[in-house]
């Protein structure tokens, strides 16, 4: 990446502050795109979901992984949780969405507290692990809480083979005018289900797999207590890459626990963070990063920067990071200040292999937390930061009283922030279609096939606060 005329600025720039100038392009379609990752994650779009307890759970890593991305598991979660969640998402189908299963005789009421688990709002209705019926909210409007499913799904299905090319299972959903279909294997038991969009994804992404051909998932580590036996039974566990966080990642602490996971012998990407100079990133690197975290209060959760005015303008942080990382062989994901898919395109323009997105995927389907509904009827779920009180009491429950309370004074971040969904796109599929449609038509402007053409090629633009605010649509006139 170079600056427009050469003139590298003299003070830090976010990613508003920034745009790029098109370049002339052979590059003919955004499909001919590789969004593959070089940083040895086995990510085939650049994206990473955040280690926050409020977003990366089971459903999101098994969601995001079919798409070509990785979430990686809190650290804050026990080491049992995490091993068995490791486990689940290696047995998902690279095709077929896991279905919501419901029995006959099973309520209205709990179909209604499960539906919203799932963006596509489907339920299937088993008998004998075979499909006998399907249940969408639309088939639950009004009707009493009390009645039995049985009663009210229906009983016209469609079935798709488990194995059906996605292409085929696409034209025989279109055929049967449905939006959704359950998938069964040869023996008639429920295998899966699978909706219309979920098979045009299918054609158009590439799982993230590992060696032998699963979903992969990572995890992250802390830098207190026993981080190398949670690191050796991550390992064990089978996780893809190995997230060793904390808010300082500059430390001696991190240094330390690096050379103590590097001594393991890992075998997967070795991750560490978070930084935001080029010494920070030299020194990870030199104690056994395989890849720099960056970032220091650009997340919406994140009062680290008005809380303690420590922190460096993400685009600028990233732009160093990268640059001293590829140095030394390395790469570098851009944490957090990602709001607008132009985010993630400015992010990788500036070197980083990855970019790692927060609060944006919190207000999705996929999301752990349980959907709410606002006084005007908008839905939403509950976000918190990770330094914020209400983490630090879930991660110091095992403490004495006076130590949790100790700890509880000195918080940095939202303990409760609503993240509304978005009607367009309330599934973490739907924000992933936007970001990566955004990053392929920034690479065809950048005349770039790959993502390390793109961090070559991007020229890239200081813009005034007007410059910025032109650039956004108007949903209404403005006469």
């Amino acid at each position: 990446m170079r600056f427009l005329n050469d003139a590298t600025p003299s003070y830090d720039l976010t990613y508003d502050d920034v745009f790029m100038v098109p370049n002339r392009s052979a590059v003919g379609s955004r499909q001919g795109v590789d969004l593959a990752t070089p940083d040895g994650t086995g990510t085939t779009i650049p994206l990473v979901v955040s280690n926050m307890t409020a977003v990366s759970g089971r459903r999101m890593a098994e969601t995001v992984a079919r798409r070509g991305a990785l979430a990686v598991i809190p650290q804050d979660i026990p080491l049992d949780v995490v091993t068995e969640v490791i486990a689940w998402v290696k047995r998902r189908h690279l095709v077929l969405d896991t279905p919501i299963v419901l029995a006959p005789t099973q309520t209205v009421a709990d179909a209604l507290a499960l539906l919203p688990k799932r963006a596509h709002g489907a339920g299937v209705v088993v008998s004998a692990e075979r499909p006998v019926g399907i249940v969408t909210e639309a088939d639950l409007t009004g009707v009493d809480r009390f009645t039995q499913v049985g009663e009210v799904m229906s009983k016209d299905l469609v079935l798709l083979r488990a194995e059906m090319d996605p292409q085929e299972a696409f034209a025989a959903l279109d055929a049967a005018h449905r939006k959704i279909a359950p998938a069964v294997g040869a023996d008639g038991r429920l295998a899966g289900i699978l909706s219309r969009k979920g098979a045009l994804r299918a054609t158009l992404y590439t799982p993230a797999t590992d060696a032998a051909g699963r979903l992969r998932v990572a995890a992250a580590v802390g830098i207190n207590g026993d981080v190398a036996g949670r690191a050796k039974a991550l390992l064990e566990a089978g996780v893809d890459a190995l997230v060793v966080d904390t808010a300082h990642g500059h430390q001696e602490s991190m240094i330390a626990t690096l050379a103590a996971v590097r001594g393991l012998d890992p075998g997967v990407p070795v991750v560490a963070g978070n930084v935001v100079s080029a010494a920070g990133t030299r020194d990870l690197i030199a104690a056994g990063a395989d890849i720099v975290k960056v970032g220091v209060g650009p997340g919406a959760m994140c009062t680290t920067r008005m809380m303690t005015g420590v922190g460096r303008p993400q685009f600028s942080a990233v732009l160093e990071c990268a640059r001293e990382a590829a140095r030394h062989g390395k790469h570098v994901w851009a944490d957090g200040g990602v709001r607008h898919p132009r985010d993630v395109a400015m992010a990788l323009a500036a070197g980083a292999s990855n970019v790692m997105i927060g609060s944006w995927f919190a207000g999705t389907h996929e999301s752990p937390g349980d959907l709410q509904q606002a006084a005007d009827g908008r839905l939403y779920k509950e976000s918190f930061g990770m330094a914020s009180a209400r983490a630090v009491r879930s991660r110091t429950s095992e403490e004495s009283p006076y130590e949790r309370a100790r700890k509880g004074l000195f918080e940095e971040g939202i303990s409760t922030s609503r993240m509304y969904l978005d009607p367009e796109r309330p599934g973490v599929e739907d924000l992933i279609d936007s970001i990566v449609a955004g990053v392929r038509s920034a690479c065809t402007y950048a005349g770039a096939g790959t993502l390390e053409e793109f961090a070559r090629n991007a020229v890239v633009g200081v813009q005034s606060a007007a410059g910025y605010a032109e650039g956004k649509p108007l949903h209404a006139s403005w006469s």
